[in-house]
């Protein structure tokens, strides 16, 4: 199944991952975000943690960028995104105990940024409200059963298929 219910675990993930990315970035002002739906208690999601790191001056991006490099992940760019940089494991060398073991996402994104916005405000919106939690729920078990609980067919239609939950989330006094 795509989709697990809500695994309590999933905190402690990220606690570890990011105790593992904090030492990797110390003393680089930065601050570490858990986002998406395991972020969200009660919510159903793909066992995935998401991660956003975020920085505020734009001339902090190459600092944090090499360390997340000698930490052994490889920069893939914005993918469509402006203002949050993509990072995945490079697959190279000795595994990590953490972060190869951890299925995780991990972004960069800039301070105040859209991408950031939606990533803070969704989260906080469903951890606040349990009726659009269940409505965001039923959206993704949707998408997941029109997807055939294809991975990739599941991103590409939840991103289209959200985009408008999540806007009138955004557009909230």
């Amino acid at each position: 199944m795509l989709l697990e219910t809500y695994n309590p675990g999933w905190k402690k993930d990220f606690e570890d991952l990011s105790t593992v990315i904090r030492e990797a970035l110390h003393g680089l002002p930065v601050s570490i975000e858990h986002i998406g739906s395991t972020a969200v208690p009660g919510l159903a999601a793909k066992p995935v943690i998401d991660i956003d790191i975020i920085f505020v001056d734009r001339d902090q991006f190459d600092p944090v960028k090499n360390r997340l490099e000698q930490a052994g992940y490889l920069h893939k760019g914005n993918q469509g995104i402006e203002d949050r940089e993509v990072f995945k494991r490079s697959g190279v060398g000795d595994k990590h105990p953490v972060l190869d073991f951890i299925v995780h996402h991990l972004y960069v994104c800039v301070a105040g940024s859209e991408g950031l916005l939606r990533h803070i405000v969704l989260r906080d919106h469903l951890i606040e409200n349990a009726g659009a939690r269940m409505e965001y729920q039923y959206l993704k078990y949707a998408i997941a059963g029109e997807a055939g609980q294809d991975r990739k067919q599941y991103a590409q239609l939840k991103e289209v298929r959200t985009k408008s939950f999540i806007d009138a989330i955004i557009a909230r006094p």
